[in-house]
């Protein structure tokens, strides 16, 4: 068994200036292949980070439930499975083919390339790539709209609590559940929109980030039906290591969003409330300036479970 290091399946680890988000599936007679590069990581990962020890290298890897038997040799987390698109009167969160997620961060992007072509050459004709996408810290930790984005992220022990399994499933105790999601924006048509405008959509001000109060009835903000609490009044938190991404070369400005939870449905219900509404047809005005291109579910384990994967007996 390959030792394990901090820098893999670092699920709560800090934002980092540069990240790549990198979706594959893995081809019919590819699973021993991609195993053993999964069992591996941690050398693969331990030699850059001894090179380069002050970028903050880390990858994270999802695998998908499809993968999940035949990949692993171990039974299915409880709440795995696949993508559930969302359909609402206007807009849909689809799903899109993904058996493996590598979320690769660190301070500077060579790095990150660096391990993605090396992960890559390693695993050949084992995978077909799905989508490659690279972010970048953008000024102050803002998106491409022009907003502080994950100040909502839980932190300190808090952060364990909201991301890690327990004791509720204790054979995947220590892992996550990621969901991923692509979005692009017309961003010339929301910079068309007044300050305020903006501000009451998200919920939140533009120079300071802070909250604005929620609405009592009817239209409600990104902010408020992206908050999700249960019927015990206890709010449930997720991670959000969301990245903008672009060309404006060729129009392109997006966000990429991938969030860490310690429970699937949590995610699930954000997505209801955001593209159905809450009341039903009154849906995240954001997404009349985000389309959700992707939409994919891993599990990533603890480090120790990933380098110890064998094939099912």
């Amino acid at each position: 068994m390959t030792g394990t290091t901090e820098a893999v399946q670092a699920l709560t680890a800090p934002l980092t200036a540069n990240a790549v988000f990198l979706v594959a599936t893995v081809a019919p007679d590819g699973v021993d292949q991609a195993r053993d590069v999964l069992t591996s990581l941690a050398d693969t990962v331990k030699a850059l980070t001894f090179r380069f020890p002050e970028t903050a290298l880390t990858c994270t890897v999802g695998i998908g439930s499809r993968i999940w038997d035949d990949l692993t040799g171990l039974a299915a987390p409880r709440q795995l499975r696949e993508f559930t698109p969302v359909t609402g009167a206007a807009h849909t969160a689809p799903a899109t083919p993904g058996d493996l997620l590598f979320h690769i961060r660190a301070e500077r992007a060579d790095v990150c390339f660096e391990l993605e072509r090396q992960l890559l050459e390693a695993l050949g004709a084992s995978v077909v790539v799905q989508d490659e996408t690279v972010g970048f810290r953008s000024f102050d930790r803002r998106d491409l709209l022009g907003f502080v984005d994950g100040t909502a992220n839980p932190v300190g022990p808090d952060a364990e609590a909201s991301v890690l399994v327990g004791r509720e499933d204790p054979v995947h105790a220590g892992g996550t559940y990621v969901v991923t999601q692509k979005y692009v924006h017309p961003l010339a048509a929301w910079r068309e929109l007044p300050t305020e405008t903006q501000e009451v959509i998200i919920g939140r001000t533009k120079l300071e980030g802070v909250e604005l109060d929620d609405a009592d009835e009817g239209q409600k903000s990104h902010k408020t039906l992206a908050t999700i609490t249960d019927d015990a009044g206890t709010e449930h938190d997720i991670q959000r290591d969301n990245m903008p991404f672009g060309s404006p070369g060729r129009g392109e400005f997006g966000t990429y969003f991938l969030g860490y939870a310690r429970n699937l449905w949590v995610i699930q219900q954000m997505l209801e409330r955001m593209f159905v509404g809450d009341p039903p047809g009154l849906h995240d005005r954001l997404l009349d300036f985000s389309t959700a291109l992707t939409g994919s579910v891993f599990f990533a384990p603890r480090g120790d479970v990933l380098a110890s994967l064998h094939s099912p007996e």
